[in-house]
């Protein structure tokens, strides 16, 4: 008869090893994981180099499947290692994770298929979910916080900067005219934008003094407006107190992490975390 409690068990240390990085072994797992994303990504770049891809193509399509296989792997254990495996399947990593790992599946089976071979490169993005380390939840929060607190701000200052542009695009449009490349409005603004941000794509420049002064004003004021929202976001990150005191610690039932170092139960759905 099978034993309730060592199931739980089990599936208890299953999910602190494949969800959390606060014991070795979650380390341990992150660390091969991070290893084989990176494996992956490189295997990903030398089929794209034609000449490669025509000597060591065999190589290349043994070591993909390795790789699709251990990420098959991977993803069945994090689905039978948490209370509701839908919350893990429709997340946006569980749908990531699925959409780099079936294309080779497809094109396995279904002839004509090679080019959903490329979402494979979306594993690029499960390198953020592998550096979750405890020292930055606590850095991403007060972005995200100071980020919210100043969305007001530098809405303002995004229509300023707008305002800037299209006054500025119309009065290079009369001043430049069609015969220098400004041959409407909105080419014009286009140009003030490239100009303002120090893109400078050079397809459209002035050719009278008068224009080439005002270029020369807005690349100058192009280079003072980006200090603008560094400085808003950080006098807002200066206002929220720091938070050192999560750790990684992932609930079992609603995948919520972020919680508090001695916390025992989840803050969002009230289950027990991981001992």
């Amino acid at each position: 008869m099978n034993n309730p409690t060592k199931k739980s068990s089990w599936k208890h240390k299953l999910h602190e090893i494949i969800y959390e990085a606060d014991t070795p072994e979650g380390k341990l797992f992150d660390v091969i994981l991070l290893i084989a994303i990176i494996t992956s990504i490189i295997l990903v770049m030398l089929e794209s180099v034609e000449s490669i891809d025509n000597k060591y193509h065999d190589a290349l399509y043994v070591g993909e499947w390795i790789i699709t296989i251990l990420f098959s792997i991977e993803y069945i254990l994090r689905v039978i290692s948490i209370k509701k495996p839908t919350r893990y399947i429709f997340s946006f990593y569980g749908i990531i994770d699925f959409l780099s790992t079936i294309p080779i599946y497809i094109s396995f089976f279904f002839a004509g298929s090679q080019g959903l071979v490329a979402l494979r490169a979306l594993r690029l993005l499960r390198i953020f979910r592998i550096l979750k380390l405890a020292r930055y939840i606590g850095a991403s929060n007060k972005l995200m916080l100071a980020l919210r607190a100043s969305k007001a701000k530098i809405a303002v200052f995004l229509f300023f900067v707008l305002i800037v542009c299209i006054i500025l695009g119309t009065v290079m449009y009369m001043i430049e005219g069609a015969e220098n490349g400004y041959t409407n409005i909105p080419k014009s603004i286009y140009w003030a934008i490239v100009t303002l941000t120090t893109v400078g794509f050079g397809d459209i420049a002035p050719q009278t003094p008068l224009g080439q002064l005002i270029a020369s004003v807005i690349m100058i004021l192009g280079y003072s407006i980006i200090a603008i929202p560094t400085g808003i976001v950080s006098a807002e990150m200066n206002k929220t107190t720091p938070d050192h005191d999560h750790n990684t610690q992932s609930c079992p039932n609603c995948l919520k992490s972020n919680h508090k170092e001695k916390a025992t139960f989840c803050y969002n759905c009230g289950s027990i975390l991981n001992p």
